[in-house]
């Protein structure tokens, strides 16, 4: 099982070592290969492939990773926003930062990777094959890219959750409440908006007006067993295994790939650059996603409709 005995806390503490991936006589470490034309016979083979994207897909489409140069708004820190401890304590100032995020995610469009991706899923789905993604990102430019089998396992900015009764809400319209208009600007000038929290966001569900959050997984907090239980499965019966735009660093997802690559399974890596995880994999494309994986994913002149 992909997932046993694997801490499961959202962007926890970088593991230096993976225990459940081993190196031996089966699981040998070799030079990734970058031969594109090798890669498309295993491709034109593949009856289920997983493919797992991260931010950098993303940030090709002009969305802000937040790590880095960019995981500053106004004066905090992104991960020191993105916490419960957070959201408790100050839920107008997390919610002006979401909101933010939410207006530049919902103002981007779908990169050539992105793109590639879905059209590959209905293409091969008509010949009894299967992609599902399994994605980091948080925005919603899969599903507007047209991917139909997408697991979020960061959660979406498209979505809202009710503290009080949990309830799941959808939405693809960038104000979510008349308060946050004209709210969020990443100015380290512009002081807190101090919405009052009856005026934030709250439940439509008959009876319940709970304050909704960011339906994301916060900093320290646990990732959906649901979704872990169904990326598993996924990553169970794939037999080709593609990591797209992801630094390989934040776990549970670092090590996805890893464990499939254990098993034998062909792992390819699209990527600007190496990542702590390119030995583990049997190819390694450099360059932009948008220019890589439309390559890779292309119709392959075996295929027959």
């Amino acid at each position: 099982m992909i997932l046993r005995n694997v801490a499961v806390v959202a962007f926890g503490p970088r593991m230096s070592s993976m225990s459940n991936v081993t190196r031996g006589p089966l699981f040998e470490i070799a030079r990734a290969s970058s031969d594109m034309s090798e890669f498309r016979k295993v491709f034109s083979k593949a009856k289920h492939i997983a493919i797992i994207t991260g931010a950098g897909v993303s940030a090709e489409s002009g969305v802000p990773t937040f790590k880095g140069a960019e995981g500053r708004w106004r004066k905090w820190l992104s991960q020191d926003l993105a916490t419960p401890e957070a959201f408790s304590r100050y839920p107008s100032r997390v919610w002006e930062f979401y909101h933010y995020r939410r207006e530049v995610a919902l103002s981007k469009k779908p990169n050539a990777a992105h793109l590639a991706i879905a059209e590959c899923e209905a293409r091969l789905r008509k010949q009894g094959r299967s992609v599902v993604v399994i994605t980091q990102s948080i925005d919603d430019l899969h599903r507007q890219a047209g991917s139909k089998h997408v697991l979020k396992i960061h959660g979406s900015l498209t979505e809202t959750r009710c503290v009080s009764c949990g309830h799941v809400d959808v939405t693809q319209k960038k104000q979510i409440c008349a308060a946050l208009e004209g709210k969020g600007s990443p100015d380290p000038d512009v002081a807190d908006a101090q919405i009052p929290v009856e005026k934030l966001p709250r439940c439509k569900e008959s009876d319940c007006r709970g304050l909704l959050r960011p339906n994301v997984v916060f900093f320290g907090e646990t990732l959906d067993s649901h979704i872990l239980t169904k990326v598993e499965k996924e990553l169970d019966i794939c037999d080709l295994c593609l990591v797209v735009g992801t630094s390989s660093i934040v776990y549970p997802a670092a090590m996805f790939g890893p464990q499939v690559a254990s098993r034998g399974i062909p792992v390819a890596e699209f990527n600007l650059q190496t990542t702590p995880k390119t030995e583990y994999f049997m190819y390694h494309f450099s360059g932009p996603c948008g220019t890589t994986v439309p390559l890779a994913l292309a119709r392959h002149e075996s295929e027959v409709m």
